[in-house]
């Protein structure tokens, strides 16, 4: 099969999956309402199963991220027999119009961390289409932080014709710069672990310390990604409650994964070893989801001796929220959208896995995992709370009167209410670890507010569909399309 024609099937595949699913169960619902119920009652069963299963290693995350947060990991790095002063560490941070507020909060964290800052080197990435703008606060950047680090490296990236507008390619033209300081500092690219940061990240003050311990405690560092759990505390007390609820369950989806590397993959902020980099030829310029290809590049370069390192320490980042509500929510359905958009990596994977060109070096069974991992969550993320929610609802409705006599259908709606109960417990934990995880209150702020923290979580079903299906079935639906409905890289508005 050409290599055209299979990159468009696979491109069509996982929305046709979705969009059959819908049909099927709409049809069914008119023709055999009963089969319909059949159906969704076994799905919905699916879920609660899988939602205890996911509930075990959340529980399990949870205990080790209390546990590892209380250790003093640079006391830990010392007395390793390697030397973690022969390490540096680089921090990148693209930019794209953010204000010298949100570029002076994120280097003023940097320096609250314990790692030693005379083996940091911080890169602040420009675009040149924001020229006057980035070069005005790099220099005010550079003349309060630029003696406080080991190296202060200012970039401005020119986009290119063979590159996609956003994150990717600013990044993958900083990387290229850094390579360059790193010749001529001398630097073995083995030694040099590279943390690439949105612009508002405020990492744990640990959190470097952290990263060179699993760094240099792995048999092979080099050839490993290392994730974070990010957390969305920046303005958290300051968002509305729907973008709170949507910001951590984001936080308690990586939670789950963090103890299950065989599912993980890299997001958002996250590190990684320069050695990896240079030899996968840094991130993809031509993509939107640059931050989670980068591992799975890894995974093919290296014939899938590649891992994504579980870290139990945090980043904090910002949510949408920049004031205003309806505008707010907006951005938070383009943020759900654009990650939404990791569905692109289906193509990607089949064509690097499976099709004539593939890396077979790639253990079968690695390769078919990985698959598998990616069809299924995309899958679930666009249908379950539509059909749990929503479609599922549509039979009970539109059934004979012949149907609606059987005992089966009689009981059918009290089925499903008693197992949203049972799935009430998974909204019940959530909410008491979010509520246990949050910043400390600032002033202005009552302690009523910890109880619209608790009771926000009832517009929990809401945002699984508005801010969860929906965005997937559009990116998927964009995909299968193609040509001008594809997305770009859309930038979230930073405001402090």
């Amino acid at each position: 099969m050409p290599e055209k024609t299979l990159k468009k099937i696979t491109e069509v595949f996982p929305a046709a999956l979705v969009w059959l699913t819908f049909i099927v169960i709409i049809t069914l619902s008119f023709a055999r309402p009963l089969w319909a119920i059949y159906f969704i009652l076994v799905f919905v069963v699916y879920w609660i199963v899988r939602l205890f299963y996911m509930m075990v290693w959340l529980v399990i995350s949870w205990v080790r991220y209390l546990r590892d947060i209380k250790i003093d990991w640079l006391e830990k790095i010392k007395i390793l027999p390697k030397d973690y002063r022969e390490y540096y560490q680089v921090i990148e941070y693209p930019t794209c119009g953010e204000p010298y507020e949100v570029v002076a909060r994120s280097f003023e964290a940097l320096l609250k961390t314990n790692y030693p800052k005379d083996q940091m080197i911080v890169v602040l990435g420009g675009e040149e289409r924001k020229g006057e703008q980035f070069l005005k606060v790099a220099k005010e950047i550079k003349e309060k932080f630029g003696s406080q680090f080991f190296k202060l490296l200012i970039t401005v990236h020119e986009l290119q014709p063979d590159e996609l507008p956003g994150k990717g390619a600013n990044v993958h033209y900083m990387e290229w710069e850094i390579k360059k300081l790193i010749d001529e500092l001398n630097l073995p690219y083995e030694k040099v672990i590279v943390s690439s940061f949105d612009i508002e990240t405020l990492p744990h003050r640990q959190y470097f310390s952290y990263l060179a311990y699993k760094y240099l405690t792995h048999p092979n560092p080099t050839h490993a990604s290392y994730q974070p759990l990010i957390l969305y505390n920046n303005n958290i007390w300051e968002s509305n409650p729907i973008i709170r609820v949507v910001a951590s369950a984001t936080t308690f989806w990586l939670l789950t994964d963090l103890s299950r590397p065989e599912k993980l993959l890299t997001f958002s902020s996250h590190s990684m070893s320069f050695k990896m980099l240079f030899d996968v030829g840094f991130h993809d310029k031509t993509i939107v989801t640059e931050d989670s290809r980068i591992c799975l590049q890894g995974l093919v370069q290296y014939d899938g001796k590649y891992e994504v390192v579980p870290m139990f320490v945090t980043l904090s980042m910002d949510t949408v929220y920049i004031g205003k509500f309806w505008q707010s929510l907006k951005n938070q359905y383009k943020q759900m959208r654009r990650w939404a958009w990791g569905v692109e990596h289906f193509p990607w994977m089949w064509q690097n896995f499976f099709s004539q060109k593939a890396n077979k070096n790639i253990p079968l069974k690695k390769r078919i995992q990985y698959l598998w991992n990616q069809t299924e969550g995309m899958y679930s993320w666009a249908v379950a709370p539509l059909l749990i929610l929503v479609i599922g609802r549509l039979p009970l409705f539109l059934a004979s009167d012949e149907d609606k006599a059987t005992a089966f259908f009689q009981n059918a709606p009290r089925m499903l209410e008693n197992l949203m109960v049972i799935g009430m417990v998974g909204l019940i934990t959530n909410s008491v670890m979010y509520t246990l995880m949050l910043p400390n209150r600032p002033q202005g702020y009552s302690w009523l507010n910890y109880i619209i923290m608790l009771a926000q979580w009832v517009v929990f079903p809401v945002t699984m569909i508005i801010f969860g299906s929906i965005p997937a079935l559009d990116a998927q639906t964009r995909l299968m399309i193609g040509g001008r409905y594809k997305l770009g890289f859309w930038v979230t508005e930073k405001k402090t």
